[in-house]
């Protein structure tokens, strides 16, 4: 059976000690008949929770184990799993009015909102009380990220930091440096530098076998870790940002250099292989030797016969840097018993639990135990060197809290995807002027339109990849 900590175990001791004084108080006023029998009672019945996650079946199926052990050992409680396909299904039935599960899984990228409409309480006084340790199994950055209005809002559940992912028969290290080519010093070696990740995607780039060297999402989150380690800035603020950043001097010059090679139409994906495959299928059938991605698909390309890959992370252009997801479960406001989903908030954040999760090998856990643990890094297993994962969370640039993510994203996806897919020449200062202008109208509450907008001719997309492209 779970045992409870804390105040509520000292509560239910006072609570005896009054009753036995009364008890006794009482005697002493009473004949010596006898008392009365007491009324039978029954044991209340448990409490019955709702545990919200979303993910594929074999993320279900892990929680769903640890949902059991916590329901064979409560008394209390029974915990019921529901599960969605991807946090935006989960999102979409809160924000239509749905069901809000007693404990669920949530993105850092829906904290404000969740706060703000008060659909989650915090947990820090909850957690403290049951004896969780903060300090020693969590980094500060996973708590302060979660963290909001000077409130644990949610306990870090999981970092999944982006890294390069490769293919080794591409990209062959120790041919590179036997070439002389830039690379890294050894096979124990996971750092390396934009040069060598330059050279990387050159020498995976080979004709004959029609293979591309690297891809990198025209994104916000594609293009934002080379910003970020170029000296750059994505946003004008780390807390309170009225715009993006693309138009500063740091960031302009990180995008000139990254660039060179997202623009170079022999060294990546032209559009009508994109419009054929996704990255990750021209990665899985052998044709792609790098891209960006994160943990989830580990599992996948291990099922990928004959494909042998490894990661290494976001190269430097002068420090480095990476974005990421960050995961935290959280406790509904309206909780059916608040004390009972902290019990299981404690329960499902353990580091049995979390390890039992992690074997399925999707999640990077922000339980600092269990990531440097063998069941995370899982050696002898793709890819050999699984510690990038956790080496890269100390590089991960958390970005601001906002409720408007889905709105900047809109705003900004054609004028930054045209920073890789417009041809033939790029005016990189007139795109991220405009990129930095559609941030504004979306992130200042006191803008106002210019009187001079950017040069029209930011949005255009034809890409110059398709002027030479390998199509089949």
């Amino acid at each position: 059976m779970l045992r409870r900590r804390g105040r509520r175990s000292t509560r239910a001791g006072l609570a005896a000690l009054v009753v036995l004084a009364l008890g006794l108080g009482l005697t002493g006023c009473t004949d010596d008949a006898d008392p009365p029998a007491p009324d039978p009672t029954r044991a209340a019945p448990p409490d019955r929770l709702l545990f919200g996650v979303w993910g594929n079946d074999e993320e279900v199926a892990a929680y769903q184990a640890m949902v059991d052990t916590y329901n064979a050992r409560s008394q209390e409680s029974q915990v019921e799993l529901r599960s969605w396909e991807d946090r935006e299904e989960l999102v979409d039935a809160l924000q239509a009015g749905g069901k809000v599960p007693d404990v669920f899984l949530a993105s850092r990228r829906d904290l404000k909102w969740l706060v703000d409409e008060g659909i989650t309480q915090p947990v820090d006084e909850l957690l403290d009380e049951r004896g969780t340790e903060f300090g020693d199994n969590y980094s500060r950055d996973a708590l302060q990220a979660f963290s909001y209005d000077a409130r644990l809002q949610c306990m870090p559940y999981g970092i999944s930091p982006a890294v390069v992912f490769y293919n080794t028969e591409l990209v062959d290290f120790e041919r590179m440096r036997n070439r002389g080519l830039p690379a890294p010093a050894d096979e124990n070696d996971t750092r390396w530098n934009f040069e060598e990740f330059v050279a990387a995607a050159d020498f995976a780039t080979r004709p004959r076998k029609r293979t591309r060297g690297v891809h990198v999402d025209p994104t916000l989150s594609g293009l934002a870790p080379f910003i970020e380690s170029g000296g750059g800035a994505v946003f004008d603020s780390e807390t309170d940002p009225t715009s993006l950043a693309f138009a500063s001097d740091g960031s302009r010059e990180a995008l000139a250099r990254t660039l060179e090679l997202l623009r170079n139409p022999q060294l990546t994906l032209s559009e009508k292989q994109l419009q054929r495959a996704t990255p990750q299928t021209w990665f899985e059938r052998g044709r792609l030797g790098m891209m960006i991605g994160d943990r989830s698909l580990v599992p996948v390309l291990r099922q990928v016969q004959g494909l042998d890959f490894d990661v290494m992370p976001i190269p430097t252009l002068g420090s480095y840097a990476t974005v990421g997801e960050l995961s935290g479960l959280c406790l509904s406001q309206d909780a059916a018993s608040t004390a009972e989903g902290a019990d299981f908030l404690v329960h499902a954040t353990s580091t049995e639990s979390v390890t039992r999760v992690v074997r399925a090998g999707y999640l990077v856990p922000a339980n600092l135990e269990v990531a440097y643990s063998e069941d995370f890094v899982q050696p002898g297993r793709l890819p050999l060197h699984s510690e990038v994962f956790t080496d890269s969370i100390r590089a991960l640039r958390v970005p601001p809290l906002l409720d408007s993510w889905p709105e900047l994203d809109a705003a900004v996806r054609d004028d930054i995807r045209s920073l890789v897919t417009s041809a033939p020449d790029l005016d990189l200062d007139a795109v991220t002027e405009q990129i930095d202008l559609n941030s504004q109208r979306v992130l200042d509450p006191d803008f106002e339109e210019p009187t001079e907008s950017p040069s029209e001719s930011a949005s255009e997309s034809a890409s110059p990849s398709d002027e030479e492209s390998t199509e089949d």
